[in-house]
């Protein structure tokens, strides 16, 4: 007796040791994909390994072979890749069946089986970009506006050009606003394009009319001196504890420290309202001179010679020292901080991407989050950073990107370039 119960406990044991069926996914799970997309199929069974898997694909009635295998013993997981492209598939929505069974003796030897049901749609054609702005005026280092349609939803658009991407904005009304620049530093040889990628990853273009004003920019001298390495270094001496000189540090931030702070202004332009929430012109710092112009090739020369080169992207503005700093329009402050070069400085938000900089401060009198006026004091000027003396340093961005902020003061450029185009939305 005794050993038949035992018999009978072991044959039990070994027949419900493994009840589970096993685990399978499948990549994308949902959504999406295109004519010559790839499925990615994981299959998983570590107690008893796998058996075997099929998968089939039902489509307006067909049912269209993808996979069956069987596996040999001691297969734990595996990852099928199901290539879509020569499947007789057509746009549209599709059933993905996958069945899949284990070694287990479990239900008298079938084993285990595990079976999904996943809904895709099949999309390989490319999104329809109709353009509704018709002008596009634009100079090197300059902005411009574009209004769009697209023929189904979207999970990005906007404009590219170079390495440079200019998101677009869907309206209320469905039409698609794109604040983008000409950067300074991209060969005007280059074609900007509109695009539009959809949820299956397909990517369609529009052609649209541009000029571009081609621009020559200044060459500038700038002359470092000890007592500027000794009077500035020491702020950013702790980034670079292997410069040994001040020189060297100069260097550093020059080179390094100051692409970082303008990849910062990249990541802070996706922090922006989706409509333009201004709506009468810039406003410039009252009672201030320029002393540097955007796009200015600066030669630094330490001793008479020529120890590097950069760009000035903003415009230097000069009067007293710790002057008030207007606010030059309406909007969201998204940045408040010290910022390498910049020292302290001050980001407010326009929307579609357009934000305005403000460098160099003694003081900021605003925080994150703070819902400015146009006109309002927001700060005063300073030399923090990279500033030999005290100034403000204005710059606007676009999508992160600086350009020419002359052309936002210029309230004529601003009506015939960006707000006359504003109506176009209505349609």
């Amino acid at each position: 007796m005794l050993i038949i119960v035992a018999a009978l406990i072991g044959g039990g044991y070994y027949y419900f040791r493994d009840t589970a069926a096993p685990e399978l996914s499948l990549d994308p799970p949902a959504g999406s994909i295109q004519k010559n997309s790839v499925l990615t199929l994981t299959l998983d069974d570590a107690t008893s390994g796998l058996a075997r898997v099929e998968v089939k694909i039902l489509q307006q009635g067909k049912e269209i072979p993808v996979l069956k295998k069987d596996y040999p013993l001691e297969t734990f997981q595996v990852r099928e890749q199901l290539p879509m492209g020569n499947l007789l598939l057509e746009d549209g929505p599709l059933t993905v069946e996958i069945t899949a069974a284990d070694r287990a003796i479990y239900h008298f030897g079938k084993g285990n089986i595990a079976t999904a049901t996943i809904s895709l749609t099949r999309d390989s054609r490319p999104p329809i970009i109709s353009v509704h702005s018709v002008a596009h005026n634009l100079n090197q280092g300059g902005a411009g506006l574009i209004a769009y349609s697209v023929s189904e939803p979207v999970t990005r658009s906007g404009i590219q050009i170079g390495e440079a991407f200019f998101p677009g904005y869907e309206q209320p009304s469905g039409v698609y606003l794109c604040l983008f620049a000409f950067p300074y530093n991209v060969d005007s040889e280059e074609v900007p394009r509109l695009i539009a990628e959809d949820q299956a990853e397909n990517i369609g273009m529009g052609g649209f009319y541009y000029h571009l004003n081609r621009k020559n920019f200044r060459s500038d001298k700038i002359g470092i001196s000890d007592g500027f390495l000794n009077r500035k270094m020491p702020q950013f001496q702790h980034l670079f504890p292997d410069a040994a000189t001040p020189l060297d540090v100069f260097l550093k931030v020059n080179r390094e420290l100051r692409p970082k702070n303008r990849a910062r202004l990249r990541d802070i332009g996706h922090d922006t309202a989706t409509q333009f929430v201004w709506t009468k012109s810039f406003l410039r710092q009252p009672n201030a001179a320029n002393r540097a112009m955007f796009g200015d090739r600066r030669a630094y020369i330490y001793n008479g010679n020529k120890i590097d080169n950069q760009t000035h992207l903003g415009i230097d503005l000069a009067s007293i020292a710790r002057a008030d700093v207007p606010a030059s329009n309406t909007g969201r402050v998204v940045f408040a901080d010290f910022m390498g070069i910049y020292g302290q400085c001050i980001i407010i938000d326009h929307g579609l991407g357009l934000q305005s900089l403000y460098a160099h401060l003694s003081r900021m009198d605003v925080q994150v989050g703070d819902q400015v006026e146009r006109g309002q004091i927001i700060a005063k000027t300073g030399a923090t950073g990279l500033a030999g003396g005290d100034h403000l340093h204005f710059g606007i961005v676009i999508s992160g990107i600086p350009v020419n902020p002359i052309e936002w003061w210029d309230h004529n450029w601003v009506t015939n370039n960006i707000t006359s185009k504003l109506d176009l939305t209505k349609r």
